[in-house]
């Protein structure tokens, strides 16, 4: 989840690195028309039927490898033998994030856009949600996979995942109602997420504030103890409530505890795996519906959910290919090692069959409830939520998110796990090297204090003489895992 609506007070921070939300993020007349010129071209392509949307996806396609040939050194050096048209999509060389990044200055089409310059950008909180270059939005992934990235949209691309979430609101369960009652005067909304960096949702919502000031909305921490946060939104009393799966699930035990007391009209869910019985019993917790998303830092907007639970990729803008270790394609129904993502949307840092890293798996048949765009299912991520017991004996339950957030910021690393093996314990593993005993160092003063405010000074956090260790099955790397 990216954007969401503006505030009339300041944000105090959060951030997903997937998914999108329901509101508009940009404010100059340029992108507004955009995003009403785009917005209306999706309605119509769609309702053309799926041979305008595949056709559409064609032009654009070659309009970007155009581009990027023109425009971008690494691409005109990358693609120097390939014919100069009638070009496939697996005609192409697959790039990955650490290709990219290593060669940033030479990606990205605009020669003012320089790795350095944009470092120092990114090193100033101050500046989360401002344009770079009074043009770009910037941010950066957490870096999960093991490589951080920094990622530039132009206003352009911007506009068009807004477009892209705007055409879908009548298809995520939200009745004229409920829209209305968010979008009000009074209609609060809330984002629960990471925060303390330019991630791309926080850098979303903060430029959606400033650009509509007349409407409510706060972002609160997922680092926040379950609690605290509980009485804060109890406070807020927030019409829309966004976060992840895992503490959308988290907040509604509070919520059938009577612990928790919102009516929302719409909940919003991204960067985790929502899977059916996560989606239940946060519907019926807060009777309302959850709308899903699939998205990332490099494509805020790649698919949609559906009332059946498939999610439907925006076809018309996003080229998603399910692929094997070898990149070869995978038969529908197969979950794919990796998935090929081409972002047509964004010229500035352009993005063709790009190593995702998700795995995700192609419906075979067409979904039932009727939409012809493509369905698929997402399988990751997939952490689990620990639940510690406290001294009391009590089970406390913690999001994953928020112990991957401190990790990440505490230790500066991005490949590690966090593994539970007993009520009140926790193992860390960390890649060996120079920056081990430091990164510990950092990393476990920071979880104990976290889970002291979550009244467990109890729990043991030691370090395993483990590095992490992919799953043998999927090749991935589970960050939260519960063994007992």
């Amino acid at each position: 989840m990216h954007r969401h609506p503006g505030a009339t007070e300041a944000p105090r921070g959060g951030g997903l690195d997937a998914g999108t939300g329901p509101w508009a993020a940009i404010d100059s007349s340029a992108a507004f028309w955009t995003l009403v010129t785009r917005a209306s071209e999706i309605y119509w392509t769609r309702r053309a039927g799926i041979a305008a949307v595949n056709a559409a996806r064609r032009r654009r396609f070659d309009t970007l490898v155009n581009y990027a040939r023109i425009h971008s050194p690494f691409y005109r050096d990358n693609y120097r033998s390939l014919p100069t048209s009638g070009l496939a999509p697996a005609d192409l060389p697959v790039v990955t994030k650490s290709t990219l990044m290593a060669n940033f200055d030479a990606w990205v089409t605009d020669p003012r856009v320089r790795l350095d310059d944009v470092v120092r950008f990114l090193g100033d909180n101050e500046h989360v949600g401002e344009l770079y270059l009074d043009r770009y939005l910037v941010w950066k992934s957490s870096g999960s996979t093991g490589t951080p990235g920094i990622y530039v949209q132009d206003v352009e691309a911007v506009a068009t995942y807004d477009a892209l979430v705007t055409a879908q609101v009548d298809n995520r369960g939200w009745d004229a109602q409920a829209v209305w009652r968010m979008l009000s005067e009074g209609g609060r909304a809330a984002l629960i997420a990471a925060t303390g960096d330019h991630f791309a949702s926080i850098a979303s919502w903060r430029r959606a504030c400033r650009a509509h000031p007349w409407r409510s909305a706060r972002s609160f921490s997922v680092l926040e103890p379950v609690p605290r946060l509980v009485a804060e939104l109890n406070a807020y009393q927030p019409a829309f409530v966004a976060s992840y799966a895992t503490l959308l699930y988290l907040l509604a035990e509070e919520q059938v505890a009577k612990r928790l007391r919102i009516n929302p009209v719409a909940l919003w869910s991204g960067g985790e795996r929502l899977t059916p019985a996560m989606r239940s019993a946060i519907e019926n917790a807060f009777a309302c519906p959850v709308a899903n998303e699939y998205g990332a830092s490099e494509a805020l907007s790649i698919a949609y959910g559906c009332r059946e639970g498939s999610l439907h990729v925006n076809a018309d803008w996003v080229l998603l290919e399910a692929v094997d270790r070898d990149y070869a394609p995978v038969r529908a129904g197969e979950a794919s090692h990796t998935v090929l993502l081409t972002n047509l949307a964004n010229r500035a840092q352009p993005l063709l069959r790009y190593d995702l890293g998700d795995s995700i798996v192609v419906q075979p048949e067409p979904c039932r409830c009727g939409n012809p765009l493509p369905a698929i299912q997402f399988q990751g991520r997939c952490d689990d939520v620990i639940g510690l017991r406290a001294a009391d004996g009590r089970v406390v339950h913690l999001p994953p998110m928020a112990l991957t957030t401190i990790v990440e910021e505490a230790g500066q690393v991005h490949r590690f796990q966090i593994v539970q093996d007993g009520p009140d314990r926790l193992q860390l593993r960390l890649e060996h090297g120079p920056q081990r005993d430091a990164a510990w160092t950092a990393v476990s003063r920071a979880l104990r204090a976290y889970l002291a405010e979550a009244m467990l000074p109890n729990v043991d956090v030691v370090l395993s003489p483990d590095a992490p260790i992919v799953d043998p099955g999927s090749g991935k790397l589970r960050e939260v895992i519960v063994l007992f």
